[in-house]
């Protein structure tokens, strides 16, 4: 009796779902880093000085044809954008983060496959 009640105890103490937190990484920012490739759909982290008016500017590297632009409000610290990859030309382009009266804020350079 003693066998089957210790049997049972370790078949449910081993069954038991052990819940091990995943770690979180760390958000890296776009601006931070020299390039970075990306994939359609995908979060771009960066931080704001002030909230205000911005510009979001894709530029292509070779002959510093803008590409695309988006203006947005942005907050104070950090703030999120989807960048979406499915029309841009494949390759080297700069991305660009200028103010309300287009002066460069930061720049690197995002790798579209």
């Amino acid at each position: 009796m003693k066998n089957i009640i210790l049997i049972s105890f370790f078949l449910l103490v081993g069954c038991t779902k052990v819940d091990i937190p995943t770690p979180v990484a760390p958000i890296e920012k776009i601006f931070n880093v020299g390039e970075s490739k990306v994939t359609n759909g995908q979060s771009i982290y960066f931080d704001l000085p002030t909230a205000g008016t911005y510009m979001l500017s894709l530029i292509d590297v070779t002959t510093n044809q803008v590409i695309s632009r988006e203006k947005f409000i942005g907050q104070i610290g950090e703030n999120e954008k989807k960048i979406y990859t499915n029309s841009l030309p494949k390759g080297y382009l700069y991305l660009v983060l200028e103010d309300v009266d287009k002066k460069e804020l930061k720049k690197t350079i995002i790798i579209v496959n």
